[in-house]
């Protein structure tokens, strides 16, 4: 996969120069398209929990476990494979990694009892650990140093995808069923080819690149051990940035169908409000990060979000649409912002960054659905989002991260 073209091969999605002389953005738009593909397919799972929960007479806690299998999956493979193709790019494992998830829907759509559903889960779960460290090197390399805007137009296709998993859910599957699933098997395919594309823009960049002296690795701007407790806060802080969004993409559907006595296609409409709130705010979080700096962002983000999440328990239906869209706003906004300073902290070690931060958002979501569900049959619905509404408190966290150079990235 590693092998280097000939030199004359064409790149349709830019020149072969050197990407870090100028921001790529047909590449950035190839892979926040392909971001979009990626992540619509994932967030069927989520949108079809009422009716796998019917399917196959599931408990709240069973609906956790699903989430876990597939985000559990991506946390331990992710950083793995970052640090790996650090060292190793494997641009052809984009196309490889979405395969992967090609075949779990295609199982998903057919899966005759719970366990099946699982294996699916981890399949669709192994094709996002491949395709999220390295998607997200190249849109670094891509950047033209704009990291955050890099970052943030490469995310805004996940988030816009993630949103419209509800909506192929409203229109598609829940009218025609669960084996209709498989009909999204055709975005996979146009993904992988995208990314072809995108891998045969990064050969041709390493074959324009031959006999250049190698970049010069700038060392971080912190000792080892600085380095390690800040990483350890934007860590703390990404747990509980996914663990609030993980609530409600797992259950905000149950709790508007329980609470609200809203239909399962109206609940995925409000769903869908919240996603594209969560698109939106990626892409204007990126754009603010590269002009006011990181760690501005991270404090309005995760902490601004606290006084809207607890309204949101105590709120009527039209309230509780209007609050999840100003909460979906402010807590995606620090993501782009993490993942740069986190590179910042860690040069060179981008593929890794990438890796550990989209390892650990799947990992803790998947667990934290897992213990929601637990409670939420222990107890209710409710009480889930009462609890959950304390959890951007930890946003305080942010006033322990250093400073560098004016927060403003490099």
């Amino acid at each position: 996969m590693s092998s280097s073209p000939p030199a004359t091969t064409p790149s349709p999605l830019g020149k072969t120069s050197d990407p870090g002389n100028g921001t790529r953005f047909r590449v950035l738009g190839a892979l926040s398209f392909s971001h979009f593909l990626n992540d619509m397919m994932q967030s069927l799972i989520l949108a079809i929990y009422p009716q796998l929960k019917g399917d196959f007479s599931l408990s709240y806690a069973q609906i956790g476990v699903i989430t876990l299998m597939f985000q559990l999956t991506a946390s331990l493979l992710q950083p793995l494979i970052g640090s790996y193709t650090d060292k190793h790019p494997q641009p052809r494992a984009l196309s490889v990694g979405m395969g992967f998830t090609l075949i779990g829907l295609l199982v998903l759509a057919v899966a005759p009892n719970y366990a099946t559903v699982l294996v699916a889960a981890g399949l669709v779960g192994t094709g996002s650990a491949i395709f999220h460290p390295e998607s997200s090197r190249m849109a670094r390399l891509a950047s033209g140093g704009r990291h955050g805007f890099a970052q943030s137009i490469f995310q805004v296709g996940g988030s816009a995808g993630q949103a419209m998993g509800p909506l192929a859910a409203a229109w598609v599957i829940i009218p025609f069923g669960r084996p209709a699933v498989g009909a999204f098997s055709a975005a996979a395919l146009m993904a992988m080819a995208v990314l072809w594309q995108v891998g045969n823009w990064y050969l041709a960049h390493r074959v324009a690149s031959a006999g250049r002296p190698a970049a010069v690795v700038k060392p971080s701007p912190l000792p080892a051990r600085a380095v390690v407790i800040a990483v350890s806060i934007l860590m703390l802080l990404v747990l509980s940035k996914s663990f609030y969004i993980t609530s409600i993409n797992s259950y905000y559907t149950f709790y508007l169908i329980d609470k609200f006595g809203v239909s399962v296609s109206g609940a995925q409409m409000y769903l869908f409000l919240f996603l594209v709130s969560v698109s939106v705010g990626t892409l204007l979080g990126g754009l603010v990060t590269d002009r006011l700096g990181v760690k501005p962002v991270i404090w309005l983000s995760i902490l601004g979000a606290a006084p809207f999440t607890l309204m949101l328990p105590y709120a009527s239906l039209g309230w509780t649409a209007a609050l999840t869209v100003v909460i979906g706003l402010i807590t995606a906004a620090s993501f782009s912002a993490i993942i740069v300073f986190a590179q910042e902290l860690m040069p060179g070690r981008v593929g890794l960054v990438a890796g550990l931060f989209f390892g650990l958002a799947f990992g803790i979501g998947g667990l934290g659905a897992a213990l929601l569900g637990w409670i939420a049959d222990q107890t209710d619905i409710p009480t889930v989002y009462r609890l959950c509404s304390f959890i951007p408190l930890i946003g305080l966290m942010t006033a322990l991260l250093p400073n560098l150079q004016g927060n403003k990235p490099t």
